[in-house]
């Protein structure tokens, strides 16, 4: 199968399904320091015929791919682009094919991006609520198989960056300065508090063209982590 990673950061996820399974992944970004570093861990890892990391907008992809994954990007494309970014997921599935698309969203209603996070960390970033990518997905005309809620994942996973980044602040120092390191500390704690008492949460979605492109029933899922645990993935 052919996959394509949108978003696909340092790597990690293209990676990870090129050592899974019999793919070949492209992985799509618009962050050169990122896709430098996936390269290289590709070719680190001995994979780079299976997996390659390019500088593209995911609106200028052209060819059709039996697989679609996107982890955390739709974060970035900014609310009045969702219809733009479920269009190009419509448009780049192959038939029969489906997509997982996991995002931080809200419990509440539509709203605004806290102002610390717009200015400081993700400009232009927004998280949006169910309802919205649900809004866009009926509008493009995708089938939504799966919705997933993860309601605390998240917060756990903060909390363990948290831990590792306290554990490494003087090399962090080094690298950047004590504002760097205060500012980040508080946003680290800051999230995680919103996932822990506010509205924050993940959701991920498994969309197709046609309603019986993916199993009627969501065994296959489980069925799967129980395999890829056994053999160590």
């Amino acid at each position: 199968m052919s996959v394509l990673d949108i978003g696909c950061g340092w790597g990690g996820m293209g990676l990870y399904l090129a050592q899974l399974a019999d793919v070949k992944v492209t992985g799509i970004a618009l962050a050169k320091e990122q896709l430098r570093v996936a390269n290289a861990r590709a070719e680190e890892m001995k994979l780079t015929g299976r997996v390659s990391f390019e500088y593209q907008d995911y609106r200028e992809v052209t060819e059709k791919y039996d697989r679609i994954v996107s982890v955390g990007m739709i974060e970035h494309v900014g609310a009045q682009h969702l219809d733009e970014y479920f269009r190009s997921v419509q448009k780049l599935l192959k038939p029969g094919g489906r997509a997982v698309i996991h995002s931080i969203g809200r419990q509440n209603p539509p709203g605004t991006t806290n102002a610390f996070i717009r200015k400081y960390i993700f400009p232009g970033g927004y998280s949006p609520s169910i309802s919205e990518a649900f809004a866009s997905v009926e509008r493009v005309g995708l089938w939504v198989d799966d919705c997933e809620v993860w309601r605390l994942h998240y917060y756990y996973t903060i909390m363990h960056w948290r831990e590792r980044f306290l554990a490494h602040w003087d090399e962090a120092l080094k690298l950047y300065d004590e504002r760097f390191c205060r500012m980040w500390e508080f946003y680290l704690t800051g999230v995680a508090l919103g996932f822990k008492y506010g509205t924050n949460m993940n959701f991920q979605l498994i969309l197709s063209h046609l309603r019986d492109d993916v199993p009627i029933t969501r065994d296959f899922i489980g069925k799967n982590e129980r395999a890829l645990k056994k053999r160590g993935l």
